[in-house]
């Protein structure tokens, strides 16, 4: 998508959230990307919110196999998916029983007829009687549509079997929702002829019920009179993309490489929702990184260290579970002092706890999750489009103060898309290492004078030869040494190299709001979105309020201290139970007070307004 100026074409109007949902195997993701597609082609700002079940392949019409995609698209900016949403397409009983909440009064539902006529289906989702009828769904606007019947009939010369015919329900669903929001067809068309241009019928019947499912709207009159019209974006010039988290990810780390010289090499073991950076790496097939998959966590891990060992960047990727496996040589990484990026995709724990959903309780493990004085650089993206810029910074960190750095996304960031303006590769920075050191004075732990990282040299180098390992070196020439003040030493040289990484960040800034006030909402990771629609609306209602948002998170920023001082309330919101909170509580003596949830899902932005309202009150008493 290009964008040719800044300026909207025309006066917005608001922001729109459609969710799709329905059992594991009805298509709804992919009609869900294929609608965010046309949606950011129709110049809107998106940002959306896939949800899987965690199971496999769950019993079909059971609520715990529903899968769900949803998206907000409007202007003239996106921030979160949206609180509630205007239109629920729901294929069965089971994604309107477990989603109907989503839906707001006076909103928009669609829903399969025939699938709701089966006295099966609705005993699946907890129903003693059909919800479409009676006054059940009062207050809505109910749309009962026998899209199955409809779908078979418009498929019906095509070829395909009833099986095939009705896996098509998605794609007539996708042409009404098209028609509702004046949505053109080609593309979506020309992806069909693409995708299933082998199989004449299959691709027939996909276009014939996308067709059908549009005109059907045309004829019946629809409308989405429930929503306000959506606006067009308000973006820089450029050249747009729609991108997951993984996906920037993935060319970030491609990136790394082009910017550095360096080959990178991903070492991963498979792991939801950690392994789609392995499967987007390898889609790359070697242009600027290569891929490992190893046969466990460990292996994956020191791996990586190799790769960093022999003169490539190291990376490694896993969620929760994955990362306290990685633990032991997350600290061989730490004594060797090589370069590492680490990628953890949180996931709602403990244990295997519930794999496709988010959470953000890793941060205390990524601080301390290893054993002896191992400090790490621990860093956050966001937003799913700035995980590209944050590979990048990883890699800066890793390479100039020689340590692993740990990239904290979560589910909700990793699988969330929103637009993206493709860098200028003149923008990008210059990552290039030395890794040819003085012969004549080498010594492989000898540091540099500002950052105290030690010399990288590439083994095999002619005058080169050097060890490292995990056992205890002396300062500056690497032997192995048990002296009790040279290991001081070098704990305080590991310590000191991550605290000074500090003097190399940018300024803290406020993200939205005034520079001081009453109240500072912190955040990191993927709480971004709803921190700042709610300080937004807080903002505009007259509030003297800011939204901070931390991706530096070992070591903090130098000025944060100062920063927050120029606030009398400070209000720390994620998606654990206060690790950020309890953390700059013992760094600062700060007296900030802690909203949190751990369910699984993203916050809303009325929660976060609301808590921030009950503590603007408060100071007002």
């Amino acid at each position: 998508m290009n964008v040719a100026t800044s300026a909207a074409t025309r006066e917005p109007t608001g922001r729109v959230a459609v969710r799709f949902s329905g059992d594991s195997g009805d298509g709804v993701q992919l009609l869900g990307g294929l609608f965010a597609g046309s949606s950011a082609r129709n110049r809107h700002d998106i940002i959306t919110f896939p949800d899987f079940p965690a199971e496999i392949r769950a019993p079909v019409g059971t609520t715990y196999g529903v899968s769900s995609y949803q998206i907000q698209f409007g202007g003239p900016f996106v921030v979160t998916p949206g609180d509630e949403v205007d239109v629920l397409v729901a294929f069965n009983p089971a994604a309107l029983k477990t989603n109907l909440q989503a839906l707001r009064k006076g909103g928009l539902l669609i829903a399969d007829a025939v699938s709701f006529s089966k006295k099966g289906n609705l005993q699946k989702a907890g129903y003693t009687d059909n919800p479409l009828e009676g006054d059940q769904l009062d207050g809505y606007r109910v749309e009962a549509i026998d899209i199955s019947r409809l779908c078979a009939e418009a498929t019906a010369d095509t070829g395909v079997t009833k099986k095939q015919a009705d896996q098509a329900r998605n794609f007539w669903a996708l042409g009404l929702v098209y028609w509702l929001f004046d949505r053109k067809l080609e593309q979506t068309q020309q992806w069909i002829d693409g995708k299933f241009g082998g199989n004449a019928p299959i691709a027939a019947a996909n276009s014939a019920a996308l067709h059908a499912g549009y005109h059907y709207g045309e004829t019946m009159e629809l409308d989405a009179a429930s929503a306000s019209h959506a606006a067009a974006a308000e973006m820089p010039a450029g050249t747009y993309r729609s991108i997951t988290g993984i996906d920037a990810m993935a060319l970030g780390l491609a990136a790394a490489a082009a910017c550095s010289g360096l080959k990178v090499v991903y070492c991963s073991y498979p792991i939801t929702p950690a392994s789609s950076l392995l499967h987007g790496l390898a889609k790359l097939k070697g242009r600027g990184a290569v891929t490992f998959q190893a046969e466990d966590e460990i292996a994956a891990a020191t791996a990586a260290i190799g790769a960093s060992w022999g003169g490539s960047l190291g990376v490694t990727g896993s969620s929760g579970p994955g990362l306290a496996l990685k633990g032991e040589a997350l600290g061989l990484a730490v004594a060797a002092e090589l370069p590492l990026i680490v990628v953890n995709v949180q996931r709602a724990g403990p244990s295997t706890g519930m794999p496709t959903k988010a959470e953000q309780a890793d941060l205390l493990m990524a601080l301390h999750g290893r054993h002896g004085e191992s400090p790490c650089a621990v860093i956050a993206p966001a937003t799913p489009a700035e995980c590209f810029d944050t590979m990048l910074e990883a890699a800066r960190i890793a390479t100039t103060y020689m340590t692993p750095v740990i990239v904290l996304a979560d589910g909700y960031l990793a699988n969330a898309a929103q637009p993206w303006r493709l860098p200028e590769v003149e923008s990008l920075p210059d990552l290039r290492v030395d890794q040819q050191p003085d012969a004549a004075s080498y010594q492989p732990f000898a540091r540099d004078d500002k950052t105290l990282a030690r010399q990288w040299a590439v083994p095999g180098t002619p005058e080169l030869m050097h060890r490292i390992g995990g056992i205890e070196r002396g300062d500056g020439d690497g032997h192995i040494s048990y002296d009790p003040d040279n290991h001081q030493q070098m704990t305080n040289y590991r310590a000191e190299k991550i605290a000074g990484i500090a003097d190399s960040l940018p300024a803290t800034r406020v993200e939205r709001g005034v520079e001081s006030g009453d109240l500072a909402i912190i955040g990191w990771g993927s709480t971004y979105g709803a921190i700042h629609g709610a300080v937004n609306e807080l903002c505009k209602s007259g509030h003297s309020v800011a939204h901070i948002h931390l991706r530096n998170l070992n070591p903090l920023p130098a000025d944060l201290p100062e920063m927050l001082k120029r606030f009398k309330q400070i209000l720390v919101v994620e998606m654990n139970s206060g690790q950020l909170h309890r953390l700059l509580r013992a760094e600062f003596l700060l007296d900030a007070k802690s909203l949190t949830q751990v369910s699984g899902k993203p916050f809303k932005v009325a929660r976060v307004r609301m808590a921030a309202l009950a503590l603007l009150q408060t100071e007002q008493r």
